[in-house]
């Protein structure tokens, strides 16, 4: 996933709309600095390519000294940054906010996934659309960088035929149509029994999403698959209501993939700051 300048200048734009009033009326326009932001905790490191990129933009010369994915301790230097001391300024809060959002969605992707290898080496942590709009690209490559699955980027990027879905047009219908409609993108059905994870498989999906189905339905939803000669044909993934704490759980069950809201939903950002040296 690239850096989005324009996408970045647009959250600097929220935060200083007419400029940075107080820098411009405090500190002399001929005043530079050096500073380093530096963690406060121990955290998987995300956002700092951003970082650079929006300083750089502002005429302020950033450099990371670890890279994005890194696991790093309290007090770690991860950036230098030096400049116009107004521009430093006007860019240190965006900077900050955009490396402690997806810092704490990179560390909580990292331990999901360690926590989940621990119990099945084979199943793999998605993340899910559920973002903060306008975050999202932001979120979801917070969670490559700690070890996840972004899944969908967007309703454009894969058919997953959900209950709204199937409430309106049938198992068979659904798919059949979706097929008719895109030969380039996986159909995914979600369901809620191993009734249904048959009936989507024989319909021809490429991915049955079982969800809001605990750890024994899981696997007695796979066990169907298998009993029915299907198992080969489908990639398998739970989601609803699952948590980091509860996703080690779904070890062993046969599933493919752990998604989570939790992941991007509930975040607590990494506590970082912006210190002049």
């Amino acid at each position: 996933m690239t850096v989005d300048l324009a996408h970045l200048l647009s959250f600097l734009e929220e935060d200083a709309p007419f400029g940075d009033i107080t820098s411009e009326g405090v500190v002399p326009a001929d005043a530079v600095l050096a500073a380093a932001v530096r963690t406060r905790e121990r955290c998987v490191i995300a956002g700092l390519e951003e970082g650079v990129a929006l300083f750089g933009h502002l005429g302020v010369d950033a450099e990371q000294t670890v890279e994005d994915g890194a696991e790093v301790d309290p007090g770690a230097t991860v950036m230098t940054v030096s400049g116009p001391a107004r521009a430093v300024l006007l860019g240190e809060r965006t900077v900050l906010n955009i490396i402690g959002r997806m810092s704490g969605i990179a560390t909580a992707t990292r331990a999901a996934v360690q926590a989940v290898e621990a119990t099945d080496p084979h199943l793999r942590v998605a993340s899910t659309r559920k973002t903060a709009p306008g975050l999202r690209g932001l979120d979801k490559k917070a969670v490559v960088l700690g070890g996840g699955e972004a899944h969908r980027l967007s309703l454009s990027d894969m058919v997953l035929i959900k209950d709204n879905h199937l409430a309106l047009v049938g198992f068979e219908e659904a798919v059949r149509r979706a097929r008719a409609y895109t030969l380039y993108h996986k159909v995914e059905v979600e369901v809620e029994t191993a009734e249904d994870a048959v009936t989507a498989a024989r319909a021809g999906a490429d991915l049955v999403l079982l969800d809001n189905m605990d750890p024994a339905a899981v696997a007695a939803a796979v066990e169907a698959l298998n009993a029915a000669g299907l198992r080969d044909r489908v990639l398998v993934e739970v989601s609803g209501r699952i948590t980091p704490e509860t996703a080690p759980d779904y070890g062993g069950t046969g599933a493919d993939l752990v998604s989570m809201g939790a992941l991007t939903h509930t975040v607590r950002n990494v506590d970082v700051g912006l210190d002049i040296v």
